[in-house]
C-alpha cells in the first residue's frame, strides 16, 4: 500500500533518485537537495512524495507552487513530476495528480498548469497528462542567453 505525503525540509534526501530521473542535469542526490531546499523552497516550492512502505526514499515524485499570474491568476505550477524507472506502470503519478488537482481547490487556485517537453521518451508523460483531462493550451517559448 502507497502513501502520499509531503517531503518537508530535511527530507529532501528522499527524493533525490525520483528527481535525478527527471532532472539529470544535477547529477547527484546531494545537488538535487541544495537545489530543493536552498533555492526552490525559499520562492514557495513544495514538494509530494509517494512512499510504498518497501523503501524510505520516494517512487515518485510531484514538486510545485502556488502562484499568481497575469495570465492566468490564481494557479499551482507543477515544476516537477517523476517516478523511478523501476516503479513506473503502478499509477504512483496519477495519484500524485490527483493528489496536486484536489490541493490546488483547497488552496482556492483556478487551475493546475505545467510544462512538458515534447521529445519522443515523454509520450509516457503526456499520455498521464491527458487521463488527467489536463488540455494543451500554449506553446512555450524560451531562448538560451
Amino acid at each position: 500500500m502507497s502513501d502520499i505525503r509531503e517531503i518537508e525540509l530535511g527530507e529532501t534526501k528522499l527524493a533525490g533518485r525520483a528527481m535525478l530521473a527527471l532532472r539529470p542535469r544535477w547529477e547527484t542526490v546531494d545537488a538535487i537537495v541544495d537545489l530543493v531546499d536552498n533555492r526552490l523552497r525559499p520562492l514557495g516550492y513544495r514538494l509530494i512524495g509517494v512512499f510504498d512502505g518497501v523503501s524510505d526514499e520516494a517512487v515518485s515524485v510531484l514538486g510545485f507552487r502556488p502562484t499568481f499570474t497575469s495570465a492566468w491568476g490564481q494557479i499551482v505550477y507543477v515544476d516537477d513530476l517523476s517516478t523511478l524507472p523501476e516503479a513506473r506502470g503502478h499509477g504512483y503519478a496519477d495519484s500524485l495528480v490527483q493528489w496536486i488537482k484536489a490541493e490546488a481547490k483547497r488552496l482556492g487556485c483556478e487551475a493546475v498548469h505545467l510544462d512538458s517537453g515534447v521529445a519522443a521518451d515523454r509520450a509516457p508523460a503526456h499520455r498521464l497528462y491527458m487521463r488527467n483531462h489536463l488540455a494543451i493550451t500554449s506553446h512555450h517559448f524560451s531562448v538560451g542567453v
